[in-house]
């Protein structure tokens, strides 16, 4: 799977951010929305000069909301950016090189009990900003693997997780790829009405209907 879409789309250059804090922003603020929607809500933090953790910090939960509004859902999005930024100040003094340096199961058992971070950003921050051979699973790769007989309906994160981790090498940089080019063919290709003639995996086997 793999091969056939590197193949067909090339690297992706994921994740889009100068920085780790960039990278962790965006996962948050990325949260049922657009990227493009993102993009926009972290050109405000950068015009404004508020891009650190310092600057952050000192923002009102308002004050951040309406600088994210772009990313919607601004109030919720800007109290789970307060919520981390908060874990960060009482156990790592606001210093984000020192939460990153934590061993793996540290990391994500830190950044799952922020109030707003579940496993899907929890994940991308361990692969795209720690850079830890973690994959991270969201709805494209449940759909895909779904179509094609590869995982039932009621699979759980983590064992969907597994089915990749379990079968592959531990390099950050192939799971970096892999998941991106997930994303990007199921937006080209598997979307709710999918179109499996275009798609690189279309000889392996017709789609079941459904979303």
């Amino acid at each position: 799977m793999f091969s056939e879409l590197l193949n067909h789309f090339g690297p992706q250059h994921w994740w889009p951010g100068e920085t780790e804090l960039e990278v962790i922003v965006g996962a948050i603020l990325t949260q049922n929305t657009n990227w493009k929607n993102v993009e926009k809500a972290i050109l405000n933090l950068k015009e404004e000069g508020l891009l650190s953790l310092y600057q952050l910090n000192a923002l009102s939960v308002s004050e951040l909301a309406q600088l994210i509004r772009p990313a919607g859902y601004f109030n919720i999005k800007a109290k789970r950016l307060k919520n981390l930024i908060d874990l960060l100040e009482e156990r790592y003094h606001l210093d984000l090189s020192e939460l990153l340096d934590e061993e793996t199961d540290t990391l994500r058992k830190e950044l799952l009990s922020v109030n707003g971070i579940g496993p899907e950003t929890a994940d991308s921050i361990l692969l795209y900003a720690a850079r830890r051979p973690v994959f991270v699973v969201d709805a494209y790769t449940h759909r895909i693997l779904r179509r094609h007989g590869m995982t039932g309906e009621q699979t759980d994160y983590y064992e969907l997780q597994s089915l990749f981790t379990d079968h592959l090498p531990d390099d950050p940089s192939l799971f970096n790829e892999f998941h991106a080019l997930i994303v990007k063919t199921g937006k080209e290709y598997c979307r709710r009405k999918p179109l499996c003639h275009l798609c690189p995996l279309q000889e392996w086997g017709p789609v079941p209907p459904g979303p």
